[in-house]
């Protein structure tokens, strides 16, 4: 075993640790992807998850399969503290602020019609099936390809995309019908 001792972010590159990361690190990120709500979240999740796996001297004697279920109780237990911290100290995203400081969109009438329109779009994306809900949420609400749903769900990807293109045109024609409802 071969470690480089510059630094111990430089202990991530040592050939058992690297042979860890590409054995278990697409899964481990695939996973704590679908837990958090964004790629750096996830990231930074599964950083700190491999750099603790660092520090435990026994992982490599345990088999394979147990080393991907450790990591994922890290992560578990990253995520759980994150939405702790995040519960305790919560912070203001750059979006929101970008979306207060334009003019046109502090009118109060174009902050109810905004919500308005979110409320009726929830209200659709709950009439369908909790599959497509799902679909929807690793897609847009994750930010994850086609490509990466296909591996993470075991799919092909043509049948994520052809999902994918049936639940927006079910979702336009559910919302534009909902549209023309008069409303109380």
């Amino acid at each position: 075993m071969s470690q480089q001792t510059q630094g111990p972010d430089m202990l991530l590159f040592s050939d058992e640790n690297t042979s860890l990361f590409s054995r278990h690190g697409a899964a481990v990120f695939a996973w704590v992807r679908l837990h958090t709500q964004s790629r750096e979240d996830a990231r930074d999740i599964t950083l700190e998850a491999f750099k603790i796996a660092l520090e435990y001297d026994n992982l490599s004697d345990i088999p394979e399969k147990e080393q991907l279920t450790w990591l994922r109780r890290v992560c578990h237990n990253k995520i759980v503290d994150r939405y702790r911290r995040g519960t305790r100290h919560p912070q203001v995203s750059l979006d929101t602020i970008t979306e207060i400081n334009d003019d046109e969109a502090n009118h109060p009438e174009q902050i109810a019609i905004r919500q308005e329109e979110r409320q009726q779009l929830h209200q659709v994306i709950k009439n369908l099936s909790i599959h497509q809900q799902h679909l929807l949420n690793l897609r847009y609400g994750n930010g994850l390809s086609c490509v990466e749903i296909a591996q993470l769900l075991d799919m092909k990807e043509g049948a994520v995309r052809k999902a994918l293109s049936r639940i927006l045109i079910q979702l336009r024609t559910l919302y534009n019908h909902q549209e023309g409802e008069p409303s109380c």
